[in-house]
């Protein structure tokens, strides 16, 4: 990191009300109307300070993007060497993000920064979440890298692997009966009475910044630009954090004309077991109903109900986008197929886009001259 650090960080904002906030303090969720808050940043100032040239000689890393980060003072950046995935070209019309490759095998570490740098920054000295697996074991590891104590409620059955890794770091795990729904219950519970942090999915402002950096890469890898986007973008969706972020960075870079007018078709993949975004966009619904006895091999896609279904249903139909399910047969199938053919042993949420992929394009949803790029979200070994 260079000696000189600035975010632009102006304000939080509530996606539903519009209501403002300090970014100075300690933030949930809206305190009007319990909605999801977005961090806002004063980018008329940054559009006359930097352009996209000056991110060459920074580190390699998702913090070369700071002036777009909410973290103040470098002083409280927690970092371990999170972001800068490869962009895998499998053929001409075909890319996979492979985000394995980040700090703890997933893409969760890019929120967990984020998110935990700033609770360093506000003050915070312990955190709480559910998770289902790799969320836990990435907010594990940065807690233990800011010094903070970590409390994570998790279903029993959570791969094994994420429980070690929690463990290892430090984290206070406890075991649940239930989905993740029912751990996020429980550790509210928990939270409220012990004066925790929570970091839940879209329950705080920051885990989304993180994610952001997704489609912020994805603008640079391309060149910038009018047309350094892909046309359609297939990603797994759990809570749909990695959606929301991604939407607000295209937005953010084409308020600075970083990048053109065009926006990706943004693909939300579920499994049938578990599929509440996708009934709730077949039905031109604006939220998503829970979903009743959850069930997949795609442990990070098990999430039967998210806060911001809002936001990713707008982003997907907003792009021209769709939404749909695959089975786990055909996720099992997806995945021995990524590793045989790309030499990528990436989890069942990744393999799950390898899946959509086939199916876009035997609807005719895809033509196959368009260049899309697919999430592999975790490495195949955390299963």
């Amino acid at each position: 990191m260079t000696a000189r650090w600035m975010s632009h960080l102006r304000s939080l904002e509530c996606t539903a009300c519009g209501r403002e906030l300090d970014a100075g303090g300690v933030h949930g969720v809206c305190p009007a109307c319990g909605k999801v808050l977005f961090a806002r940043y004063d980018l008329a100032e940054l559009r006359n300070a930097l352009v996209p040239e000056d991110f060459r000689s920074r580190s390699w890393d998702m913090w070369r993007y700071r002036e777009l980060l909410p973290v103040r003072d470098e002083a409280n950046v927690v970092t371990l060497g999170e972001g800068m995935t490869p962009l895998l070209r499998v053929n001409e019309h075909l890319s996979i993000k492979d985000e394995g490759k980040n700090p703890t095998g997933s893409f969760k570490a890019r929120g967990m920064a984020a998110a935990i740098s700033k609770a360093k920054e506000l003050g915070i000295t312990e955190v709480a979440l559910p998770s289902a697996g790799n969320a836990g074991s990435a907010a594990a590891a940065y807690a233990a890298a800011a010094g903070m104590k970590a409390h994570i409620a998790v279903p029993r059955d959570v791969p094994p692997v994420n429980l070690v890794e929690m463990r290892m770091s430090g984290a206070d795990v406890l075991m649940v009966d239930g989905l993740i729904d029912e751990a996020g219950r429980v550790m509210h519970e928990r939270a409220a009475r012990a004066g925790w942090f929570e970091l839940n999915t879209l329950k705080e402002p920051y885990r989304q910044e993180g994610k952001k950096t997704l489609g912020i890469e994805l603008a640079e890898q391309g060149g910038w630009g009018d047309d350094c986007l892909p046309d359609v973008i297939i990603f797994p969706t759990g809570g749909g954090t990695g959606i929301v972020g991604m939407w607000k960075a295209f937005a953010e870079l084409g308020e600075l004309g970083w990048i053109g007018r065009k926006r990706p078709k943004m693909v939300v993949v579920q499994a049938t077991g578990c599929a509440p975004l996708v009934r709730a966009f077949e039905q031109g619904a604006d939220h998503a109903e829970p979903w009743k006895d959850a069930a997949t091999i795609a442990a990070g896609i098990r999430v039967p109900s998210a806060i911001g279904d809002y936001l990713v249903l707008k982003a997907v139909r907003e792009g021209g986008g769709t939404a749909l399910a695959v089975s786990d047969d055909d996720i099992r199938q997806a995945q021995g197929e990524i590793a045989r053919e790309v030499g990528l042993y990436t989890g069942p949420e990744g393999a799950a886009t390898w899946a959509a992929l086939g199916r876009l394009r035997e609807t005719g949803y895809l033509n196959g001259n368009e260049d899309v790029v697919l999430f592999a979200t975790s490495i195949g070994t955390k299963y």
